[in-house]
């Protein structure tokens, strides 16, 4: 063993490992390195932005209105499985704490019941929604 191995802690040699480990099993994570940790901030938009970037572009435009319209069964399936939850909780127990928890949980499992229904409403499965997003990241950030 080197002399600097031989100075560092068991807990840092091994810690270096799984560093080394974790970062080739999340090697992916570079490829959106640009969106999560910008050079500069994007610039704000809103609907009327996007609605401009599907109509500018054939490719990605469609798959990206997919994507938004598919966001909606999302919303709305957090609002139905919070308010039915916890509704339910409020009616057979009269706890309030337990119907604030059955709220969120009941707008998480609506949200992944909603978004996993909208995927097969959309056939999201068969576009690359994230390439869409990236591209109007890239766009976004030409555009500014």
């Amino acid at each position: 063993m080197s002399e600097t191995q031989d100075k560092k802690s068991f807990f840092k040699r091994h810690w270096e490992g799984y560093k080394e480990f974790w970062a080739e099993r999340f090697s992916f994570l570079e490829n959106y390195s640009k969106v999560l940790n910008p050079e500069k901030p994007l610039p704000h938009w809103d609907s009327s932005v996007v609605e401009e970037f599907i109509a500018s572009d054939p490719v990605h435009g469609p798959t990206l209105k997919t994507a938004r319209e598919a966001a909606q069964f999302g919303v709305a399936g957090a609002v139905i499985g919070a308010v039915t939850t916890a509704g339910y909780c409020w009616k057979y127990s009269r706890s309030a704490h337990g119907a604030a928890l059955a709220f969120g949980f009941g707008a998480v499992t609506g949200t992944c019941f909603g978004l996993e229904t909208a995927n097969h409403w959309f056939q999201l499965y068969r576009l690359d929604t994230m390439a869409a997003q990236m591209k109007f990241y890239e766009w976004l950030q030409n555009r500014a």
